[in-house]
């Protein structure tokens, strides 16, 4: 990716104890305007280095670089960052002017440079009125949007936010991650962005690092990290997929005949360059991407027969579970606009037909 590099990170190690909660990680570069988000599960380290980029923590071992320079020995209020909390940390005896101000004041601002900063920050977080409620007299977006204006008005080179929308209900934090990731675009803001929610991350990140016990298991777009995870645990933890292992039995060019317990599937896929015939892969099937069939279809490749397990309606898909006598779990396939099509019966026996071009990976 071009652009400016405003922060690398080298073989970061954090270690609290016996407890490794970063370990050797690196990531090459964070682009100037860039929106990337630390995605993992809880306690997978994402949240220690947020705080060792902000300067709360400092590395056991390796390095933080800024434009070049090495940062670990800087402190945090010297460093061109800013932090939202996942609890705003707001002032709860100030009022929203005053909260806004606060970094400003210190920095020993005139009056009249402050109020005029304050007054073009609440414009674009959308505020203006409100200077004078208090924290308590706000609504929880209310209170996010004064916890990034905060941050926003010191001009820190890279915005870091932990997890800030964990604290809303689901319909607020929709609104909330469109309303940010447009103020990140308007004003040009490098972005670090920590969540375990997979949605928010791939609706708004540039680019997503996914992490797992301390360590990096991919960095790329929510198109890469969705349909070409490079690792089981991406492949799990992003979305639903049903696992199918698999041995390669032909390669022709960018053609593959795998065995597995469905049976043959040929799968043709250019990307797939690292295996060979004899490898023992494993099929990563995306619910979205199989269909079911009449039990009467003319084409058998790439299909195989199943007994309706269960379905599940949730609006705009149906999600049925088919039991497969060779499979220890049910197969998974999504039926998009299921009110425009025949539901199936529980019980019913139908034909799944796969993809013809399927993403798999090297055991």
């Amino acid at each position: 990716m071009g652009g400016e590099k405003v922060l690398e990170l080298r073989n970061l190690t954090k270690r609290f104890g016996n407890v490794v909660a970063v370990n050797n990680l690196s990531i090459p570069y964070v682009n100037r305007g860039e929106f990337v988000t630390f995605l993992g599960p809880s306690g997978c380290g994402k949240t220690t280095l947020l705080r060792m980029i902000a300067g709360f923590y400092y590395p056991t071992s390796g390095d933080i670089i800024m434009h070049g320079e090495r940062i670990n020995d800087i402190p945090p209020e010297k460093r061109r960052t800013g932090m939202v909390f996942q609890n705003y940390a707001l002032f709860p005896h100030m009022n929203v002017y005053d909260n806004i101000a606060y970094g400003l004041k210190l920095r020993k601002l005139s009056k009249e440079k402050i109020r005029r900063k304050v007054t073009e920050i609440l414009s674009i977080v959308q505020l203006e009125g409100l200077e004078k409620r208090r924290p308590s007299e706000l609504s929880g977006g209310q209170q996010q949007r004064v916890a990034l204006a905060r941050c926003i008005v010191l001009e820190p080179e890279i915005i870091l936010l932990d997890e800030p929308l964990s604290n809303l209900d689901a319909s607020l934090r929709v609104l909330m991650r469109e309303e940010i990731r447009k103020i990140q675009r308007s004003l040009d803001l490098t972005t670090i962005f920590v969540t375990h929610d997979q949605e928010e991350a791939m609706s708004m990140s540039d680019r997503i690092v996914v992490m797992n016990k301390g360590e990096v298991e991919q960095i790329g777009t929510a198109f890469d990290i969705y349909g070409t995870p490079e690792s089981l645990f991406v492949a799990s933890f992003i979305g639903y997929i049903n696992l199918i292992d698999g041995t390669v039995k032909e390669r022709f060019n960018d053609e593959y005949v795998m065995e597995t317990n469905l049976g043959v599937v040929r799968n043709k896929n250019e990307s797939l360059k690292n295996i060979s015939k004899g490898d023992t892969v494993t099929l990563i099937i995306r619910p979205e991407s199989a269909s079911i069939e009449m039990l009467s279809v003319k084409s058998q490749e790439n299909c195989f027969q199943g007994r309706i397990q269960n379905c599940i309606y949730i609006g705009s898909v149906a999600r049925y579970r088919i039991h497969v006598e060779k499979l220890e779990l049910p197969f998974v396939v999504d039926v998009p606009d299921p009110g425009g099509k025949d539901v199936r019966k529980v019980n019913e026996v139908v034909m799944v037909r796969l993809p013809t071009s399927l993403h798999c990976i090297k055991k």
